[in-house]
Parts: C-alpha cells; structure tokens; sequence
C-alpha cells in the first residue's frame, strides 16, 4: 500500500497527517481520496502538488509501487 501523506490544508481537510492507500497508479490513488474524504479534500487536491518519492508527479497513469510515499503539499502562503 502507498503512503499519503498530508500537509498544512490537506492534512486538515482529510483529518488525518497520513495513511494507507491501495492504488496501482497515480489516478486511482487520487480517486480512492476523494472518494473517501469527499468535497474538502477535493478542493485542496485540485490546488495542491503531489510528490512521489520526493518528485513532482501529475500523470495519473504513473504507476506506483506498493511502498511508495507520496506528498500532498497544498499551496503555501508567507514568507
């Protein structure tokens, strides 16, 4: 299973710092969030950058290894 881990926005619209989802690729990871944490985390998702491994990533058909660890970094603000 992969390892999602939240940050910032998403972490608090998925009410959870990380966890474990079963997906062969990029895609159907993203949809198995959305359809379990529903219209917030969607709307980060939608604004956010996932990494893969520490990679940037947007290609829903990259396949993903049952160890990976993938980021959800929402946009951040300051300075």
């Amino acid at each position: 299973m992969a390892t999602v881990r939240f940050f910032a926005a998403a972490a608090e619209a998925a009410g959870t710092e990380s966890e474990h989802v079963e997906a062969d690729d990029l895609g159907s990871l993203l949809a198995a969030l959305r359809e379990r944490h529903g219209a917030e985390l969607t709307r980060v998702l939608d604004l956010s950058t996932v990494l893969h491994d520490g990679q940037y990533v947007a290609d829903p058909a990259l396949p993903l290894r049952h160890d990976a660890v993938l980021d959800v970094l929402p946009p951040f603000a300051g300075g």
